[in-house]
């Protein structure tokens, strides 16, 4: 009894599902038939171990980034996360840019002489002195200072004028210092 009860039941859920129209035949989409040659036989390939190469994938969520940059996206989050001190955190901002071109046309006008025209000076000089003309004296000449232990020096001697710092500089412990030494 048992056993016709279970079918009976099965037989039961199986009609109790509603029944769907089937779509007319001229509004069936008709499939495009690919025409094969008969005489190239398809071949299915294996990728086990000694079978078919791998086909090429797109590894590059499994790339390792350069030392460079897993180091600036690091600093960057530090920066976030920690408390900066203010005599650090100075250094965070660059100029805006007008003010920075403007900086960048003063610091043009005192650009130090390139070793061209060095040599045009030091030939013109020469000139001179086969002519027997007099050597002209003259004093240095106003020019940017760069370094660190060259701007150190001139502001300890008090004879820095305007002293530029960069905002970039890793590790901050090497420009810390100035600020205080200029006041």
């Amino acid at each position: 009894n048992l056993k016709m009860t279970n079918n009976k039941l099965k037989q039961m859920k199986k009609k109790k599902g509603k029944k769907v129209a089937q779509v007319p035949a001229n509004l069936k989409r008709q499939e495009e038939k690919k025409i094969s040659n008969p005489l190239i036989e398809k071949r299915v390939k294996n990728f086990g171990i000694g079978q078919h190469v791998q086909p090429k994938r797109d590894m590059t969520r499994f790339v390792k980034f350069p030392e460079y940059v897993q180091v600036q996206r690091q600093r960057k989050i530090l920066k976030t996360r920690l408390k900066v001190p203010p005599m650090v955190a100075q250094f965070t901002s660059a100029l805006e840019k007008n003010t920075a071109n403007s900086v960048f046309k003063l610091l043009s006008k005192y650009k130090p002489e390139s070793r061209a025209e060095k040599k045009e000076r030091l030939r013109q000089r020469a000139a001179d002195r086969v002519q027997g003309k007099p050597e002209k004296v003259t004093k240095r000449p106003h020019v940017i200072r760069s370094g660190i232990r060259e701007v150190t020096k001139l502001i300890e001697l008090k004879k820095a004028q305007l002293v530029v710092i960069a905002h970039d500089v890793h590790p901050p412990e090497i420009i810390i210092h100035l600020p205080t030494m200029c006041k």
